[in-house]
């Protein structure tokens, strides 16, 4: 093995494990944020469904590989130096990986369209930059506003069909007590309660009152949620809800496992590293993309999980279905037609709309995202730029 196709396995690995970390955990975002379920479970579920989405890159990411093997954006020639798709990789992953060790949910196809305007700029020929602009730059642009359309007239469109069914939405209340726990290095004691009702232990050496206090917490406790009373063709509404929020979970892990693998394989099939006519180099070219990107949502994702959850904005189980929906169906979209929208752009756009409509969001910090989303390319354009710089003078 020669030590640019090396390198190159290294940089793909290396974009696969920031991508899964920076990108695995928004399908599951709004299960963790509403407290449908625990982050463990909401990681266990994002990694099994994303895994299963780069397992079907192999029979439907064709469209996807092709368009993001820089063929038709560079010249040929450009394609055959493996120092300008290296370029572009380090790139994204050095800039997809910096987002996430600070928190901030990016897209790692912004980064990589970043790279390949860095490079090619530098480039013999240069980047084709109205094809680059109308297949990937466009779609990045309106996917994000048209998440928060869609979220806010879904939502609508939800609390009407909520309320003409007859399903009441419930501020849960916590009701719980305090314990005093009494250490005493004494003869055993035996719990008396007097005639007003009064608790106290006594034993030889004498008597040892004990309080309890109730405690009583509206909506402020991680463990007090909003709940739905009611059913809906006689099953509870709750329950279908749930089973929905998780299937739209899953489902944009799979999308999101389908498109962004297909993605990050096709730098190894412009680099010559995979051959989309080699059913074999192929499969464990996904397989490398698919298993890192497993391991990077599963052991790194933590950071982007507290923004996502906790930073974004505040919603019950119906507004996070809702948000949730809005993405499945883009990032679904995105992945069947080819298109280059990102998963990031779709999740976050959606919980935005939902701070929108219920009046939670979280505004000083939606505004450092977005202003990450701006820096994004230019940063990955200028990491790519001056290692190509590099390599070409080695």
């Amino acid at each position: 093995m020669s030590l640019s196709l090396a390198l190159m396995l290294l940089a793909v690995a290396w974009l696969a494990f920031s991508n899964g970390a920076n990108d695995n955990f928004k399908g599951v975002a709004t299960l963790f944020a509403s407290r449908t379920t625990s982050y463990q479970s909401a990681i266990n579920w994002a990694m099994i469904t994303t895994l299963a989405g780069s397992i079907a890159a192999l029979l439907l990411g064709t469209a996807l590989i092709k368009a993001f093997s820089g063929k038709g954006l560079v010249e040929a020639q450009v394609l055959a130096d493996r120092n300008f798709l290296l370029s572009v990789t380090l790139a994204a992953a050095s800039t997809v990986y910096l987002a996430t060790r600070i928190g901030f949910p990016i897209s790692t196809t912004h980064a990589i369209v970043g790279g390949l305007v860095g490079a090619g700029l530098i480039a013999p020929g240069g980047v084709e930059l109205l094809l680059l602009g109308s297949r990937f730059a466009l779609p990045l642009l309106i996917a994000p506003l048209l998440a928060v359309a869609l979220t806010l007239g879904l939502y609508a469109l939800f609390v009407r069909a909520r309320k003409a069914l007859g399903v009441d939405r419930e501020t849960c209340v916590c009701i719980g007590t305090k314990e005093h726990v009494v250490a005493l290095n004494a003869p055993p004691l035996h719990p008396v309660i007097s005639d007003n009702g009064t608790l106290s232990m006594q034993s030889a050496c004498g008597t040892q009152n004990v309080t309890t206090d109730l405690k009583l917490s509206m909506g402020e406790e991680p463990e007090c949620r909003q709940r739905y009373d009611g059913k809906v063709a006689g099953i509870n509404a709750e329950k279908i809800l749930n089973v929905l929020h998780f299937t739209t979970a899953g489902t944009v892990g799979f999308a999101r496992g389908l498109q962004d693998t297909a993605k990050i394989t096709g730098l190894l099939v412009g680099a010559g590293v995979v051959a989309l006519s080699d059913p074999t180099s192929l499969i464990w070219g996904i397989v490398l993309v698919g298993v890192c990107m497993a391991a990077g949502g599963y052991f790194a994702a933590g950071k982007i999980a507290d923004t996502l959850g906790n930073k974004i904005a505040d919603m019950n189980a119906g507004q996070g279905f809702t948000a949730n929906l809005v993405t499945s169906i883009l990032v679904t979209g995105s992945a069947l037609f080819g298109w280059g929208v990102s998963t990031t752009h779709c999740s976050v756009g959606g919980l935005f709309g939902i701070g929108i409509a219920n009046g939670s969001g979280h505004w000083q910090m939606i505004k450092q995202i977005i202003l990450a989303w701006l820096i994004t390319l230019p940063v990955a354009a200028s990491i790519a730029f001056v290692i190509f710089f590099i390599l070409q003078r080695l």
